[in-house]
């Protein structure tokens, strides 16, 4: 495993959006949103995550928009695929795609819905790291999956070469604290929840992959590079600017909000796929005031 002062995984790396017309991916909006991100500054991508909205994508357009986003991205910045499944022979196909279409690393949620025990999630990433050899992550979020990874499980999880890191959209601090002090200086801790990134990394993170960062990158890489810096004065006054704009993007349903910002900055459509529904007209006053808090305008 790669030691950390050439860990690659850090900073912000955005949750890209995944544009759509009423034909399919729009595919010349994405790579107009993989290129802002990079003139932005962001330090990686993540394609067909949640706010990508995998689970409503087929298994040609997931592969599609992988092997978009690494092309588009030409080695610039790490790309780190969207390959989580409840299936984990499903989970191996989407990371073996990954792998071979290019990118970086692997981005896999815990299996949602059928709620495997502790045992269950070990071996889910166990098969993963045995199946195929790239950087995987763990995500954990356990509000949408229904099933938390606890730390003594990560703890034998990092012991597998191909398990390099988190993904924790927990919003707990303490984890965070103790994974520094059990899996391993090479563990790589990325937060999964924009509004408490700044506790994140002042409790060892290394970064965080942003739903915001669509909507602000530049804003959001400043951010990132201020915490990495470590002058936590800087990062907590731009972390004021920005915080507003991390809970309007939630308003409603992911990635509704943001797609809604998206468009009023002319970069893509509002179009979401169903069961998610264009954001609802009375949010847009607030996100549109939270974009202008955070030095985002039309």
């Amino acid at each position: 495993m790669h030691s950390m002062n050439r860990n690659p995984f850090k900073g912000v790396i955005t949750a890209l959006v995944t544009p759509f017309t009423s034909a399919g991916v729009d595919e010349t909006a994405f790579a107009a949103l993989i290129e802002r991100q990079i003139a932005g500054g962001v330090h990686g991508v993540v394609p067909v995550g949640t706010t990508g909205e995998t689970s409503t994508l087929s298994h040609e357009e997931h592969k599609r928009v992988v092997s978009l986003c690494v092309e588009v991205v030409a080695g610039r910045v790490p790309v780190i695929a969207g390959a989580g499944s409840n299936a984990t022979d499903e989970a191996i196909d989407f990371v073996r795609h990954a792998r071979d279409a290019g990118a970086d690393a692997a981005l896999v949620v815990t299996p949602y819905y059928n709620r495997p025990s502790q045992a269950g999630l070990y071996r889910h990433y166990e098969a993963i790291n045995d199946a195929v050899d790239l950087p995987v992550f763990v995500y954990n979020v356990p509000s949408r999956t229904s099933v938390d990874i606890t730390n003594e499980t990560l703890v034998r999880l990092a012991r597998l070469p191909n398990v390099v890191g988190i993904k924790d959209a927990t919003g707990d601090m303490v984890r965070a604290s103790f994974q520094r002090l059990t899996c391993g200086d090479d563990w790589i801790m990325l937060s999964g929840d924009d509004p408490s990134a700044l506790g994140y990394m002042a409790h060892g993170g290394h970064g965080c992959i942003s739903v915001t960062a669509n909507v602000a990158p530049a804003q959001c890489a400043s951010f990132f590079n201020t915490c990495m810096g470590g002058d936590w004065p800087a990062a907590l006054a731009a972390q004021d600017k920005l915080v507003r704009l991390h809970k309007a993007l939630f308003l409603d349903a992911s990635p509704s909000p943001t797609k809604f910002a998206l468009a009023r900055l002319g970069l893509c459509g509002e179009d979401a796929r169903l069961p998610i529904t264009p954001c609802a007209d009375n949010h847009h006053a607030e996100i549109l005031a939270a974009m202008a808090d955070a030095g985002v305008g039309p």
